[in-house]
């Protein structure tokens, strides 16, 4: 059951609480991407701090390489790639979680 939490909790940090300005710019602009992964480890904190830091570092390092991708993809009008990227950026961020939670909690 400790997984139900942890995709719902990103789902909501990654998304629903990222504007439209940190999606847009945070691929050309490390404040906005640094915004992004602020807001998105406030929610990893009841995990505890150790958690927090270490999944929002790996979501900055992450997100700073995908990013630049998807946009390169999207300009480029390849749409298939573009998704492919998001579900791999979405695949690296589980990973993340379920490994630290399992390291650090479990």
């Amino acid at each position: 059951m400790f997984l139900l939490p942890l995709v719902w909790v990103h789902f909501i940090a990654d998304f629903c609480c990222q504007t439209d300005k940190m999606a847009m710019l945070k691929s050309t602009r490390n404040k906005w991407l640094g915004i992004h992964v602020g807001v998105y480890t406030l929610f990893l904190f009841f995990w505890g701090w150790q958690f927090a830091l270490i999944n929002g570092v790996a979501h900055f390092i992450t997100d700073w390489f995908t990013s630049r991708g998807t946009t390169y993809l999207w300009k480029k009008e390849q749409r298939h790639y573009f998704f492919v990227l998001i579900g791999f950026d979405q695949a690296i961020h589980m990973t993340t979680l379920i490994l630290t939670y399992h390291w650090l909690i479990k």
